[in-house]
């Protein structure tokens, strides 16, 4: 059953609205492109010079912004990041981390409602090509760092790593779940994302008795090391 956010959240329309525009400057139109562009095409099918035609920009004024379709891509993730980042909510602070994760995923599912066409035909593309696949896997483990360390999860070191990654898999499985999810309150998203939830428990948990294996041994070792100069300097 879906976990039941303590946030009074408004309910999503079933069809999302046309993407809104995020400026005047030939960075932003060029991502407007190529999000533009992801509704009706595949990631492979769309050239630099087709995203300029588009962005009404002259290739050199994209060159002067972007190196390839997939770092524009990336901005626009980037500006995801930004725009959950933006929102949070105070009111969360108090509650277990898997509820403020919680609310900071549904945010970002707030946030790419206006671009699920193109999130499908991400998706489509990634099933198609394991080379796009490991790169989206990329930026997603990068989000997944912010969007951990937004719900007050530590994302830094080894553990932190594992952490993201873990995140961006469950994420990718709600999104699957996501793109075909045509109820007003999503509510199947919200189960998906909720058993993704409480899997990522399990799996930190095991990490953290993993990492403590290290720390244990060394202990034994120091006072292994510590009897056998006792029992020199005895002799």
């Amino acid at each position: 059953m879906a976990r039941k956010s303590k946030r009074k959240r408004k309910a999503l329309p079933a069809s999302p609205s046309a993407p809104p525009s995020r400026g005047t400057s030939d960075r932003d139109k060029a991502i407007d492109a190529l999000m533009a562009l992801l509704g009706d095409r595949s990631f492979e099918q769309i050239g630099l010079a087709e995203v300029a035609g588009r962005a009404g920009l002259k290739l050199s004024q994209l060159r002067a912004e972007f190196g390839s379709t997939l770092a524009i891509l990336g901005a626009h993730i980037k500006e995801v990041d930004r725009a959950v980042l933006a929102g949070g909510d105070a009111d969360m602070a108090d509650e277990p981390a898997r509820e403020r994760l919680f609310e900071v995923l549904m945010r970002r599912l707030e946030i790419l409602a206006p671009y699920k066409d193109a999130v499908r035909s991400l998706m489509s593309s990634a099933r198609r090509s394991p080379g796009f696949a490991f790169a989206l896997n990329a930026m997603a483990v990068r989000s997944q760092r912010w969007m951990l360390e937004a719900a007050g999860i530590a994302a830094h070191g080894p553990r932190g790593a594992l952490r993201a990654q873990g995140a961006a898999l469950m994420f990718a499985r709600a999104l699957s779940v996501w793109i075909d999810d045509e109820e007003e309150g999503l509510d199947r998203t919200m189960a998906a994302l909720d058993r993704g939830l409480s899997s990522a428990e399990r799996w930190d948990g095991f990490v953290g008795d993993l990492c403590a294996i290290p720390c244990a041994l060394r202990g034994v070792r120091r006072r292994r090391r510590a009897r056998n100069e006792e029992e020199t300097e005895a002799a």
